[in-house]
C-alpha cells in the first residue's frame, strides 16, 4: 500500500489547539467493524459501550519537560534540544532519576548552524549538554552537566512541555494538568498517550461497577509519533525505537481476559510487539519496539480499540486502519469531518468494536 492511499482532507480549523472543558465532554465516534456502522456519542458513555469482564489496558507514561532551548557555548547561536531516550538499555523513568552527567541520552537537536561533536550547549538553569555524536537525521548522543541532583530534577527546572508540534501556541499551565492523563505515573515520554486523556476518576468508577476490568503498561512515547512517513511505499518505513515494560499482573490479566480493549496506539503497539510469536502470550518484562502496525498485520491481543483522531497519513491512522480496514476508518474520518469533530491530541476520541 502507499501513503497516499491514507490520506483525507482535514480543515485546519478542526486541529484542537486547546483541551475540552472536561476531559470526558469530548464527543466519541463509535465504529463497529462488521458492517461498518458508525454512532456518535459521548466519552462520559464509554462505561455502556464496554462489556462485563472486558479489561481495559492503559499506559501509565508520564510526559517530562524534555524541550530544552539553550545557546552555543561560544557563539551564542540559538540550540533546541529533545530529550528523547537514555543510550543505555534501561528504562527512561529509571534513567531520568540518576544523577545529572550518570548516562548518555539521545536527543533531537536543532541549530542555526547545525551541532557538531564537541559542542556545548547552555541551556536554563545552570544545564549544560555536551554533543558527543551526531547520528544524521538530526539524532544527537549527548551528555549533561550542572547542578547536583537527578536528571529529572534539572529538566523540571530548565525543560518546558513538549506540546504536539500542530499545536501553534506556547504551553500554559494548564496544559501541564491537562496534557497529562490523570494516572500518568512513569516519567520518560515526550508526549502524551492521548487516547489516556478523556479519563476521569468519575468514568473509572463507573467501568469498575459495570465489571470492566483494568490494567497498565509503560510505553515510554518518542517523537516518532509525529513524525511523517517520508517514503511512498510503506514498506520503506522504519520507526524509531520507543522503550516498554509490561508489568506481570498485566501480562496475567491479558491473557485470561475475554476481550481487551487497549487504551489508545501505545498500549496496542506495546501488547502486540511484547507477544511470544510461537504461544501467542503477553509477555511481562522490558522490551524495545520499531514495530509498523499497517493493513495486513495480524492482531494477536487486541480487540477493541480507543483512540483520538490522527493526521492524514500517519503511522497511527495506518495502525487504526489495520484493526478496522482502511475504506471503513477514512469513511468514518469524512464523517467526522462532517460533523466538525475535534482532532488530533486534545481533540475527541474513536471507539472501534467488532
Amino acid at each position: 500500500m502507499k501513503v497516499s492511499d491514507f490520506d483525507f482532507a482535514l480543515p485546519q480549523e478542526l486541529i484542537a489547539q486547546r483541551p475540552a472543558e472536561r476531559r470526558d465532554a469530548s464527543r466519541l465516534l463509535v465504529l463497529r467493524r462488521a458492517g461498518g456502522v458508525v454512532e456518535h456519542r459521548m466519552f462520559a458513555e464509554l462505561p455502556e459501550l464496554l462489556d462485563p469482564g472486558d479489561l481495559l489496558v492503559l499506559n501509565d507514561a508520564r510526559v517530562v519537560p524534555a524541550r530544552l532551548l539553550g545557546k552555543k557555548a561560544g557563539t551564542g547561536g540559538k540550540v533546541e534540544l529533545l530529550l528523547v531516550r537514555p543510550a543505555a538499555d534501561e528504562g527512561a523513568a529509571a534513567a531520568l532519576g540518576r544523577d545529572v552527567g550518570a548516562l548518555r541520552w539521545v536527543c533531537l537537536g536543532q541549530a542555526s548552524k547545525g551541532l557538531k561533536p564537541g559542542a556545548t550547549v547552555e541551556l536554563e538553569a545552570d544545564l549544560r549538554a555536551e554533543v558527543l555524536e551526531s547520528r544524521g537525521g538530526g539524532e544527537l548522543l549527548v551528555r549533561f552537566f550542572g547542578p547536583r541532583g537527578s536528571l529529572l530534577q534539572a529538566i523540571d527546572r530548565a525543560g518546558r512541555l513538549p506540546l504536539p508540534p500542530y499545536i501553534e501556541r506556547p504551553p500554559t499551565a494548564d496544559d501541564a494538568d491537562r496534557y497529562q492523563t490523570v494516572y500518568a505515573r512513569s516519567a520518560g515520554s515526550v508526549a502524551a498517550p492521548t487516547a489516556g486523556l478523556h479519563f476521569t476518576p468519575e468514568v473509572f468508577e463507573r467501568l469498575r461497577a459495570r465489571g470492566v476490568q483494568r490494567a497498565e503498561l509503560t510505553l515510554d512515547v518518542g517523537p516518532g509519533t509525529f513524525l511523517p512517513v517520508r517514503t511512498e511505499d510503506l514498506q520503506g518505513h522504519q520507526m524509531h525505537p520507543e522503550r516498554f515494560h509490561v508489568p506481570e499482573g498485566t501480562a496475567a490479566a491479558v491473557n485470561a481476559a475475554p476481550r481487551v480493549v487497549a487504551a489508545g496506539t501505545t498500549v496496542v503497539r506495546t501488547l502486540e510487539a511484547a507477544t511470544d510469536p510461537v504461544t501467542g502470550l503477553l509477555r511481562s518484562g522490558p522490551g524495545e519496539t520499531r514495530l509498523f502496525i499497517a493493513p495486513g498485520f495480524t492482531f494477536r491481543q487486541v480487540d477493541v480499540l480507543l483512540t483520538n483522531f490522527h493526521l492524514p497519513r500517519s503511522t497511527l491512522l495506518m495502525l487504526v486502519s489495520a484493526l478496522a480496514g482502511r475504506e471503513r476508518v477514512l469513511d468514518a474520518y469524512r464523517e467526522a469531518v462532517e460533523r466538525r469533530y475535534r482532532f488530533f491530541s486534545y481533540g475527541d476520541a474513536m471507539l472501534v468494536l467488532p
